[in-house]
């Protein structure tokens, strides 16, 4: 799936007993091309089910309003009782900008599908978050009030009006909001009592509304009010957090439920610990928690390097490894397992079926590479090389990090280890984007030349397909340089016993630069345009001679180390 333009949908289902009615609704959605399911978690106690999909803009409300149709159809809220606040069978809706597309945008397409529902679906619809069409219905909790037992008296005022659809009490439906709002994370974080009340004190204390002050005096309770006779309320410790805590009878525990509205705010790993520390003070213990639906990748990474600088260990380590530490240190497979190409997002949305060099095997890479197909060629095996290069710095960074003995120096390692990683990952992509640049020229080249306006055409994607294919070495060549810095430094301060290795990495950076450099060379000759031509062999000369520079004196500082 492309990730241009890619909006995600997490609608909430007042069904979360009958898997049946769940996988009719989910059907409706997989039936639409260009979205993705990547998510579908129903809850027995809370009696719903959280789903979530990915895609285009246009087929993701469309499969939205698939969906409404189908929960309409199949749930009858005149019986519907769960722990969970609700008021419609598609209970809400939020859209979710993803990758290419602006917040402004999605409230466009969050009332258009609010449109085809209220009119369409005969259902009442209220706008909620950024797609809000009155500051008062921001907040879904607001929007929500009263539940369904309170729908039919609030339609009936005229502050009750929906945005969308009629104004009449549908008793099998209901009503749903439909938003648009920041990615939000479901996190519950489970606790080792059965006790409600206690769950929620501690959401309470976390949540940034916080709870009702009340006079000191123990016997009145009395609650403390404003200059307007309105309560005042004491905030919680986390901004950007909504939480409640309740029984979840199925596992047998009390969890603090809790929405993270802004991630830049609160973090993942912040919201936990903070927890954890509350829960500690009234006599709780946190034993885990989980991630409904899906978690954006930075999230979990970021999770990741907290708890890894916590042990004052390096932070220079794979992304596969930072998710495996956050998955361990969060407890998310206390209840079920967390598997992370589901779970995250970024990894659940990949195209699987493509055919990446660099996720074959090395021997695979080597046959490929030997075999009568002109590509993958010097440039992706010198990009190859370079991350090679890259990945012994980082690795003598890691290993430095946590020498015994060097406790005070394990952050200045990490730094460098998580330069280093940087490095080797754009090296490793350039692998397969010199392959692709490389192909490029050849698609150009087998353009139709049969006609004035073909041949015009023709060249003109030709010498831009070169360009295409000069970057890209030059871009491997200006890595390999900047990894140089590491693997230099490394060896002049790291780890003794690993000097060597930062001599072989200094060799196979500069391999990787003279390499690039000579794709750059050969693909210059088939320009036009003889000034971008000459720049272009300028950058390559410059970054050689500062590769040869790099190399020279960290293999003099390798000689004097060894």
């Amino acid at each position: 799936m492309t990730p241009d333009r890619l909006i995600e949908c997490v609608p909430n289902f007042s069904e979360g007993r009958d898997l049946g009615i769940i996988r009719q609704i989910t059907d409706r959605i997989e039936s639409v091309d260009g979205v993705k399911l990547v998510g579908v978690e129903p809850g027995r106690a809370t009696h719903r089910s959280v789903v979530t999909f990915v895609g285009l803009p246009e087929p993701v409300v469309e499969a939205a309003f698939r969906a409404a149709a189908a929960a309409a159809e199949l749930i009858d809220m005149r019986t519907h009782h769960g722990e969970h606040p609700r008021f419609g069978a598609m209970d809400v809706c939020p859209l979710v900008p993803v990758a290419g597309i602006t917040m402004d945008e999605v409230v466009e397409y969050a009332h258009a599908l609010g449109r085809r529902i209220g009119e369409e679906l005969g259902i009442p619809v209220f706008c909620y978050e950024a797609a809000a069409r009155s500051p008062r219905r921001r907040n879904l909790a607001d929007v929500r009030a009263g539940e369904y037992e309170g729908l039919r008296d609030k339609l009936a005022r005229p502050d009750g009006r929906p945005d969308f659809g009629p104004l009449e009490f549908n008793p099998r439906t209901g009503a749903t909001a439909v938003g648009a709002r920041k990615f939000l994370i479901a996190y519950n974080v489970n606790l080792n009592t059965t006790s409600t009340r206690r769950a929620n004190a501690i959401a309470f204390d976390v949540r940034e509304k916080g709870r009702i002050k009340r006079a000191p005096d123990p016997l009145t309770g009395d609650l403390v009010r404003d200059a307007k006779g309105e309560p005042v309320w004491d905030a919680g410790s986390l901004k950007a957090v909504k939480a409640i805590g309740w029984f979840i009878e199925e596992y047998g525990v009390a969890q603090v439920s809790m929405n993270l509205t802004d991630l830049d705010v609160t973090p993942l790993h912040v919201a936990f610990d903070e927890t954890c520390r509350r829960a500690e003070a009234r006599g709780v213990r946190v034993t885990g928690s989980e991630i409904v639906g899906v978690v954006p990748l930075a999230a979990m990474l970021e999770a990741g390097r907290h708890y890894l600088r916590k042990q004052q260990r390096s932070t220079g380590v794979s992304d596969r490894e930072l998710v495996k530490i956050a998955v361990r240190s969060l407890g998310l497979g206390e209840l079920a397992p967390f598997d992370p190409d589901q779970k995250i997002i970024e990894w659940a949305i990949a195209d699987r079926r493509q055919s990446r060099l660099v996720d074959r095997t090395l021997e695979a890479f080597v046959h490929e590479t030997a075999s009568e197909s002109v590509a993958p060629g010097g440039g992706s095996v010198a990009a190859a090389v370079g991350a090679l290069g890259a990945a012994l710095g980082t690795m003598v960074a890691n290993l430095s990090a946590h020498k015994r003995g060097w406790e005070t120096r394990w952050a200045e390692f990490s730094e460098w280890a998580e330069r280093g990683k940087r490095q080797h990952e754009e090296l490793l992509q350039l692998v397969d984007e010199d392959t692709r640049a490389f192909n490029g020229v050849l698609a150009a080249f087998g353009l139709p030349k049969d006609t004035p306006e073909e041949r015009a055409a023709r060249a003109q994607a030709v010498e831009a397909a070169t360009r295409g294919a000069i970057e890209v070495p030059l871009r491997v060549m200006a890595v390999a340089v900047a990894s140089l810095e590491v693997i230099q430094r490394m060896v002049e301060t790291g780890l003794p016993s690993s000097v060597s290795d930062g001599g072989v990495g200094a060799l196979c950076a500069e391999v990787a630069v003279r390499g690039a450099g000579l794709n750059v060379r050969t693909n210059v000759k088939g320009l036009t345009d003889r000034t971008y031509a000459a720049d272009a062999l300028a950058r390559a000369e410059r970054l050689e001679q500062e590769a040869a520079r790099r190399a020279r004196d960290t293999l003099a500082a390798v000689a004097q180390r060894i």
